[in-house]
């Protein structure tokens, strides 16, 4: 049986969590959200991965929940399968991910990109949150983080109303970072990854975590958590070694300490 989420390793210090059920465009059965969770669990332990790219293929990044699967679930079967924990796997990965977006980035598969904290698009992809026109609403984060991402009516629109756009718009709205030719998308994850894996590990992973977290918390304490990190940082191997390579004109080495 082939395996429905790939993990690949494309070079030193990057890896590639590949969703991988093109007769179905992708759709997030409950297989494919453990799977997801397990590669990201994994990848935790992982100090010499410093950069993960999620991507599907060209036909879709994902396309939603598994309908099928879905219906044939009650109320109490559904939240015995505690979804929201393989997506927290996920969400509190503490190192970048970039979602390489090409196709439809509907429903689940929305949410999903929204998780990672760089989204890149093809021309042709297609985001929304249609779980509207089958009766439910977003159910894995897509109605809280849509909103932090592109303000109250846009948010309402792709939600009330289940509409798609494109990458241009969803550019636009601020929900995507770069719109690229379809077949550059990888490409450029990859450069990204690339640069990101360069950069020290430590600097990377404690801003993430502010940008991710201060934004629920009252400013004087986002400030705060911004200043203990910084004088965390300004401790470590890695920020001497970055001012004495900027110092010295060459090219930093970094061991995450």
């Amino acid at each position: 049986m082939t395996e429905e989420v790939l993990l690949e390793f494309p070079e030193d210090h990057i890896a590639v969590v590949r969703i991988n059920r093109p007769g179905a465009y992708n759709a997030l059965n409950l297989n494919v959200r453990r799977l997801i969770a397990e590669k990201f669990d994994l990848l935790k332990g992982r100090e010499d991965i410093r950069a993960v790219i999620l991507t599907g293929d060209n036909k879709a990044f994902a396309a939603g929940a598994d309908l099928k699967e879905m219906s044939l679930l009650s109320a109490v079967d559904y939240y015995k399968t505690h979804v929201e924990r393989l997506y927290n796997t996920f969400a509190d990965y503490p190192r970048p991910v970039i979602a390489a977006v090409n196709g439809f980035a509907l429903g689940g598969g929305m949410e999903l990109a929204m998780i990672s904290d760089i989204i890149l698009a093809g021309k042709s992809a297609k985001f929304g949150q249609p779980e509207v026109k089958v009766g439910v609403m977003p159910g894995a984060g897509g109605s809280q983080r849509l909103v932090r991402a592109v303000g109250k009516y846009n948010a309402m629109r792709l939600c009330l109303t289940g509409m798609m756009i494109g990458a241009d718009e969803a550019k636009e709205m601020g929900l995507v970072c770069e719109v690229l030719e379809d077949n550059k998308v990888m490409d450029r994850a990859l450069d990204m990854a690339r640069e990101l894996a360069a950069l020290p590990p430590l600097g990377l992973e404690h801003i993430k975590y502010a940008i991710l977290h201060g934004p629920d918390m009252s400013l004087e304490s986002a400030l705060g958590l911004e200043r203990k990190s910084m004088q965390v940082l300004l401790s470590s191997t890695d920020r001497a070694e970055a001012t004495a390579a900027f110092l010295e004109k060459r090219k930093g080495s970094y061991n995450g300490e």
